[in-house]
């Protein structure tokens, strides 16, 4: 008991860094395009994104933690045994997060957590362990497990780009005889949809440690079913909000800057699509990429209005990161898991 006791608490401990990594890499998500079209400062945009990021995950609900918690199957393992390939999957996932923002890469916090997961479970359990979900989607239509994670990861930043693209069209139509004066109350605007953008994030993304760490509590014999505990809510709802504080300024850049020129309409389109995609995903129990949607969602104004200003080439390399994620972190995983093995084995 001792054992799973301390193995527990280290797992997490991990869990919590990424959590706290996923908050830091996303943050540029939601803030670069309130200080790319000037309506806050950094400081004014990271507090009010902080305020309604802790927000999210305490009053979203967990349909998502309840998604993420049962895409791998581990009961039948020890649970120290299942611990560390949650431990080393969740390790792979902080790896390619801190890599990914090193460079300024837009890469999706979810992707990494998915493939860092599977890939220890499969090499080390067998890939029966993984809760893929094909037979029930094919023969009864129920989206569980691994399809439903991939499905949802797929189809938003398509929905992002048509979402994006429509209200841009419709908001620009409306405003076609604004004054310019009309900035000024866009930019204002942007304190009601950076918040609203905030809380969704918090209300998806914060959940997926949550599934995470509730998994390691029933793993471990320390719950007797799956269910969130107040504390596990809270303890994600605190780390994601830290890593918010944090920024990411590296892709700020990226996403305010390089994918097209933002101004005050563009932003308020983009919090908008990106806000009601994510929150009505998060109401689902389907773990989306912020960082996929709202690229997207940029893509997509961008395109309804000047295609040929859009930065395809940062796009093309943005979607090569979204492909390369997945098996990325799946190989940085499994490393880490037979590099634990090896240590474990030199001290027995």
């Amino acid at each position: 008991m001792e054992t799973a006791y301390w193995l527990a608490l280290a797992t997490i401990v991990i869990v919590v860094i990424f959590d706290y990594t996923n908050g830091f890499h996303d943050a540029a998500n939601i803030v670069a395009t309130p200080i790319a079209s000037r309506a806050m400062t950094p400081v004014q945009a990271v507090v009010i994104v902080a305020t309604f990021e802790f927000l999210g995950p305490i009053l979203g609900g967990t349909a998502v933690a309840n998604t993420i918690g049962k895409f791998i199957d581990l009961s039948d393992l020890q649970s120290s045994v299942s611990m560390t390939i949650i431990l080393c999957g969740c390790f792979g996932a902080i790896a390619w997060n801190i890599w990914t923002w090193y460079y300024g890469i837009p890469s999706s916090s979810s992707h990494a957590l998915v493939g860092g997961l599977a890939g220890p479970v499969v090499v080390a359990a067998g890939p029966d362990h993984v809760v893929w979900g094909v037979n029930e989607f094919l023969t009864t239509g129920h989206l569980t497990g691994v399809t439903k994670v991939i499905l949802a990861l797929i189809l938003s930043p398509i929905i992002g780009f048509w979402v994006g693209f429509v209200i841009h069209r419709l908001m620009s139509t409306l405003l076609r005889g604004a004054r310019p004066v009309a900035n000024k109350y866009l930019r204002l605007t942007q304190y009601f949809t950076a918040a609203g953008m905030a809380f969704s994030h918090g209300a998806n993304d914060a959940q997926k440690s949550m599934g995470i760490i509730t998994m390691v509590l029933l793993l471990g014999g320390f719950i007797d079913e799956f269910v969130v505990p107040l504390w596990v809510v809270i303890l994600c709802a605190t780390a994601i909000t830290l890593g918010i504080l944090s920024g990411g300024w590296r892709i700020v850049r990226t996403i305010g800057f390089a994918i097209y020129k933002i101004r005050p309409l563009h932003a308020v389109n983009g919090q908008l699509s990106a806000a009601g995609i994510i929150f009505t995903a998060a109401i689902a129990g389907a773990p989306v990429s912020t960082t996929h949607v709202t690229s997207s969602a940029l893509m997509g104004i961008g395109a309804s209005e000047r295609p040929k200003a859009v930065g395809w080439s940062k796009a093309r390399e943005i979607l090569a990161t979204w492909v390369l994620t997945i098996p990325g972190s799946a190989f940085v995983g499994i490393l880490t898991y037979l590099a634990a093995g090896a240590v474990i084995g030199l001290l027995q």
